[in-house]
């Protein structure tokens, strides 16, 4: 029987800031309408990027989590 890892993998650690620096950002937009992801990336290709990996990231918390 494999033992359970107690640490958190590579992947676990960077979905896990992600999903952090999302709700961050949410939080910023609701309390001083200021969305830093556009501060640092504008509206372009970068900003869609980062909005994806957020909602990567989310997703694959959701899932790994209900095991």
């Amino acid at each position: 029987m494999a033992k359970k890892k107690s640490n958190m993998d590579t992947i676990d650690w960077i979905a896990f800031v992600l999903v952090i620096v999302g709700g961050l950002n949410w939080g910023l937009v609701g309390f001083f309408n200021y969305n830093i992801v556009y501060g640092l990336f504008g509206t372009g290709l970068m900003a869609t990027v980062t909005y994806s990996l957020v909602g990567l990231a989310a997703v694959y918390q959701i899932f790994t989590k209900m095991r």
